[in-house]
């Protein structure tokens, strides 16, 4: 992993991937899940997810605050569903799915190796009603080594797509979005 600037995070969550969001709980055992409903709330690292009480990794994240929302390449598909299929109270999922767990730099929760990218975050605030996670991005990290630069994207029937070709339209929006691109 190499690091990236932190304002240009929300380049790895815009297209909406599906993310593993790594936790740590105080006891200190690590835990991933696979979370497909991610969303940019700005371009200075701030991202929302949903999740809530039913998922295991809950307890950690209301206690501990924090988390890294790693993004899969569409060749980590199989350890994806795997991760999302079953629960961290019966299975260390990092060891049962081949994912390797790095420590990352502003938080107790693990990078993920295999990731295209991982981004270290604090916990903004909980909003219970709408089982939604408000998250500041501390540091951002990329893996210009990956071989499979695709994103995933759950369809949400137990299907997925991956990203295919892309457009670079970057001359055309130079200086007209915020952030400059």
């Amino acid at each position: 992993m190499r690091e990236m600037p932190l304002s240009r995070a929300f380049t790895w969550l815009e297209p909406g991937p599906v993310v593993l969001v790594t936790t740590r709980d105080r006891a200190g055992r690590a835990n991933v899940m696979t979370i497909t409903w991610t969303m940019v709330r700005g371009f200075d690292a701030r991202f929302a997810l949903t999740t809530g009480a039913w998922n295991h990794s809950w307890t950690a994240l209301c206690e501990t605050m924090e988390c890294v929302l790693a993004v899969p390449g569409a060749d980590l598909l199989d350890q994806v569903v795997g991760v999302g299929t079953c629960s961290g109270t019966e299975v260390d999922k990092f060891a049962r799915f081949g994912l390797t767990a790095r420590p990352a730099r502003h938080v107790a929760a693990p990078l993920i190796a295999e990731a295209l990218a991982n981004i270290e975050c604090r916990v903004e605030e909980i909003v219970p009603r709408l089982d939604l996670v408000l998250l500041q991005g501390l540091a951002a990290w990329e893996n210009p080594d990956r071989p499979d630069r695709r994103l995933l994207h759950a369809v949400g029937d137990g299907t997925f797509t991956a990203d295919g070709a892309g457009f670079d339209r970057r001359e055309a929006m130079r200086n007209r979005l915020p952030g400059g691109l």
